[in-house]
């Protein structure tokens, strides 16, 4: 008998395992990344922005959907997205417009597409407005430059977008060519570094579509948010800048549609003011605030906060005081008050706040990330939308008739529920000090797939981006943070939440200034040093890697200890000299530094990289963008070129057409992933240093 069950349950283990396969490449970046959810105003539709790979046209297809609530219909509406505008219902809730990545008037073969009359004139750019009630995606041409911000008026037939100056004429650009040939003014000012709001009013009259379209005023900024407030007769908008060297470059302004002319400047700051909306009467606009941009170091610090602007007065408010995390997202309630998206330690919660006075309430939900949230705007109504993921589950969009029912919400994708039926890797948060100033750090373990809890491991240590960003509790097939796929390959990965991380407070923050790599490069080594003592790691088995902030730090780390058998960094700053001088982002490097090369040399010298650079005793994978103007390619090559020259293993992959993030070829993404766990398995297991010395 007892030889009996012990086959029986040999058998349900085994065919357990068959059940669930090893987690592969191939499926890890088969998922679906959801890039923008917004609920109509009744809740009755969900329009889904999705992103998924197409691999026999090396690009990605931009996709947007749209559901009944009720799980009733599902209707593909275009797979040409435009995905850096997020579709935006109409007042009504009866059209939501968007834009496409062409002109193609193809759109989809099962709908009936009303051509605008304009929509002859070759190269002319197009709003599309899709109809609920008739199924009809309506093309409308709006010129010849494509909208950088697009927003409804009060009504379903008007709208106002902003798109890039184009002042200059023929004649002037011919004189221009004539004197200067092809030699390039740099900081030279483009007709198209500023931006045109345009008004436009929609008619239809026996299914012809027609549209006038006027000026309201010419803007000396590239606009990026653009809303309407029907109580003020005012347009919102904020500024943005292609390099960022003036925090001022980044401010909010209001226009009055009464008198174009007057522009007025809502914000005077150090911030950076993102994610605009209006409260439900028009006279509050909200923002998400990210501070400093001063460039020193006795500048204030902190993650980024939710602000509001009494557009009648002027006053501002910060929300959700007191609150120690960090504000990812956030929502208008339709009673009034906000929905915040709150990132504290490893999660991301839902919290409800009625007002800029009262508490912010925590809401009963699950364990995880909650990402995106979206609500209905009517007062009828008050049903949510969000995207939630843990360590376990994929990520997915959820709607709820109401907040309180949180917890028991309605799954309406399954775009990535194929991933549970892999054996997954059982993920804990850790926790240790720092050696130096007792500070408590956090971090996550992901163990491979029924090893959990195992000791002896072999690690590698998977440093997010930022630095003020966090590693949390979610299921992240993205390119450049892959522990899941790491740890079916039979890795322990650490994911450790360094100084600098969001979610721990602003103190937690500050602390990474002016010792940018020092301090949370001694937070990483403690964290190794404690698993190896709780006999969790093999020390003879240590790797680490990371991209943008986390190659930043995998490159100082390699300077700094011999212990690490392999590392792969990818967009790693290397000089920071150089790195201040070329990247799109100065007033981050000044802020991060704490001031200029030439006044603060001691601490460039401290912090520096490239001066330890014979110290480095690892084999490195490099990786780096073409077009990465955030962290230039020409800090990857530097890395590359010391580490021939000192005669350590090295291999510099570079990905064309990238910029700083690899959005444009999923194989680059692939490649790269690819190419880190077959560095990782070449290298990772025995130190090349002592084999070789």
């Amino acid at each position: 008998m007892r030889l009996f069950l012990s086959l029986i349950l040999t058998l349900i283990f085994f065919s357990s395992i068959e059940a669930h396969s090893k987690l592969r490449i191939d499926e890890f970046f088969n998922v679906t990344h959801f890039q923008s959810i917004n609920l109509s105003p009744n809740g009755r539709y969900l329009i889904v922005a999705s992103e998924h790979p197409a691999w026999d046209s090396n690009s990605y297809e931009q996709s947007l959907w749209l559901y009944e609530t009720s799980g009733r219909r599902k209707q593909l509406i275009t797979n040409q997205l435009f995905a850096s505008y997020i579709p935006k219902w109409s007042p009504s809730g009866d059209y939501f417009v968007y834009l496409m990545k062409d002109k193609s008037d193809s759109i989809n073969d099962r709908h009936r597409v009303i051509r605008s009359v304009n929509s002859s004139v070759k190269n002319e750019q197009q709003i599309y407005l899709y109809n609920i009630a008739s199924d009809e995606i309506i093309p409308v041409g709006i010129g010849y430059e494509k909208p950088s911000a697009l927003t409804w008026s009060d009504v379903d037939s008007s709208l106002y977008f902003a798109a890039a100056s184009s002042e200059s004429t023929e004649d002037v650009d011919r004189e221009y060519e004539a004197e200067w040939k092809d030699v390039i003014e740099y900081r030279r000012r483009k007709p198209n570094d500023g931006s045109i709001i345009y008004h436009i009013d929609i008619s239809r009259k026996n299914r012809r579509v027609t549209s006038k379209i006027h000026q309201i005023t010419h803007l000396n900024f590239i606009v990026r948010d653009l809303l309407y407030t029907v109580s003020e007769h005012k347009i919102i908008c904020s500024s943005f800048s292609n390099i960022i060297e003036n925090s001022h470059d980044l401010e909010v302004y209001s226009i009055d549609l009464l008198n174009a002319s007057s522009v007025k400047k809502l914000t005077n700051n150090d911030e950076f003011e993102m994610n605009l909306r209006l409260s439900k009467d028009g006279k509050h606009l909200f923002f998400r605030s990210a501070s400093s941009l001063t460039g020193k170091i006795t500048s204030n610090k902190t993650q980024i906060r939710l602000k509001s602007i009494d557009l009648t007065n002027g006053q501002i408010d910060e929300w959700g005081k007191g609150f120690q995390g960090n504000v990812d997202d956030y929502a208008i309630r339709s009673e009034g008050g906000v929905f915040i998206l709150g990132q504290l330690g490893t999660n991301t919660n839902v919290y409800v706040q009625q007002s800029s006075s009262k508490y912010l309430t925590l809401q009963r939900g699950w364990n995880g990330t909650y990402r995106t949230i979206s609500t209905s705007t009517s007062k009828r109504y008050s049903s949510v939308a969000f995207l939630h993921s843990a360590f376990e589950r994929p990520e997915e969009v959820y709607f709820i008739d109401h907040i309180d029912g949180l917890s028991s919400a309605k799954r309406i994708t399954n775009e990535n529920q194929f991933l549970t039926k892999t054996n997954l890797a059982r993920s804990k948060v850790y926790t240790w000090v720092n050696s130096d100033d007792h500070r408590l750090i956090e971090g996550i373990l992901h163990y491979p797939p029924g090893k959990f809890e195992q000791k002896n491991l072999p690690l590698l240590v998977l440093i997010h981006g930022g630095a003020v960003a966090a590693s949390l509790n979610l299921f992240p097939p993205i390119w450049y943070m892959f522990p899941q796929l790491a740890a079916a390959e039979g890795w322990l990965v650490l994911e450790p939440n360094y100084r600098g991380s969001s979610g721990y407070g602003d103190q937690f923050v500050s602390e990474i200034y002016s010792t940018f790599l020092s301090r949370p490069g001694r937070d990483i080594l403690d964290g190794v040093d404690c698993l190896v003592r709780d006999g969790i790691a093999d020390p003879t088995r240590l790797n680490v890697g990371g991209y943008s902030y986390g190659g930043y730090l995998t490159n100082w780390l390699i300077t700094q200890t011999t212990r690490f058998n392999a590392a792969f960094s990818g967009a790693g700053p290397l000089d920071h000299v150089s790195f201040w001088g070329t990247t799109n982002m100065p007033n981050y490097a000044n802020t991060l530094i704490g001031g200029f090369p030439w006044e603060i040399p001691d601490i460039y010298a401290k912090e520096s990289i490239i001066y330890h650079l014979d110290n480095v005793h690892t084999p490195t994978l490099i990786f780096t963008g073409a077009n990465d103007v955030a962290v230039p390619a020409d800090q990857s090559f530097i890395l590359e070129r010391g580490l021939k020259y000192l005669g350590i293993p090295s291999k510099l992959l570079i990905f064309p057409n990238e910029g700083h993030d690899l959005l444009n070829n999923p194989w680059h993404s692939k490649i790269q992933i690819r190419e880190q766990l077959k560095w990782l398995e070449r290298y990772g297991h025995v130190s090349w240093f002592k084999t070789t010395s």
